[in-house]
């Protein structure tokens, strides 16, 4: 170990901000070691790319299982890796209550809106057709309701006229790149 926290990051698909916190993870003074890359689908793309970069992979499917039993399962791959902190990363699973409580502060998000606003999924669309003049990717604490917790971080882009949720969705991915390494790094800091 190298003396920085250990932190997990949950994905379900391709894990374009896992690979940006894996990367920034490896510069001199990031307060954070990624150990644990997991995933609740065996094929997720993004498990092939942690594993290229050396990092350590779990992946379990969520199919036929209850969802206290599957959260368990994760939840033991964390523990055992030795995980500190949990960074979810288009992680598309609701989350038991029980997990969330079992890393309570100690777990964070990115989602595709600018919270409160537009929380679950169809966030561009929805923000497009409601005529905002932004839109934009925020970084929360994960707590047992969807998309709920403290916002710690937010970056905001303009929609501009003829968006699609496409072209509003690629404009906020790179914002979502660069604001989450930065949100995780200082909400470590802040709470070792």
């Amino acid at each position: 170990m190298s003396g920085r926290t250990p932190i997990a990051i949950l994905i379900s698909g391709r894990g374009s901000n896992m690979r940006v916190l894996v990367e920034a993870s490896r510069a001199p003074g990031c307060p954070y070691e990624v150990v644990l890359v997991a995933s609740n689908d065996p094929d997720a793309p993004g498990l092939a790319i942690a594993r290229d970069a050396g990092i350590a992979t779990f992946a379990h499917s969520h199919k036929g299982l209850t969802r206290d039993a599957f959260d368990a399962i994760i939840d033991k791959a964390l523990r055992d890796a030795g995980v500190s902190y949990v960074a979810l990363a288009g992680y598309m699973r609701i989350l038991s209550e029980g997990f969330v409580a079992g890393w309570a502060g100690r777990m964070l998000n990115i989602h595709p809106s600018l919270l409160p606003r537009y929380k679950g999924l169809d966030t561009h669309a929805r923000a497009i057709a409601a005529g905002d003049a932004e839109g934009g990717c925020s970084v929360h604490i994960v707590t047992a309701t969807l998309d709920d917790g403290e916002v710690v971080g937010q970056a905001r882009v303009p929609i501009l006229p003829g968006d699609t949720p496409e072209t509003l969705a690629d404009r906020v991915l790179i914002e979502e790149h660069r604001l989450y390494p930065a949100a995780l790094a200082d909400y470590i800091r802040a709470h070792g």
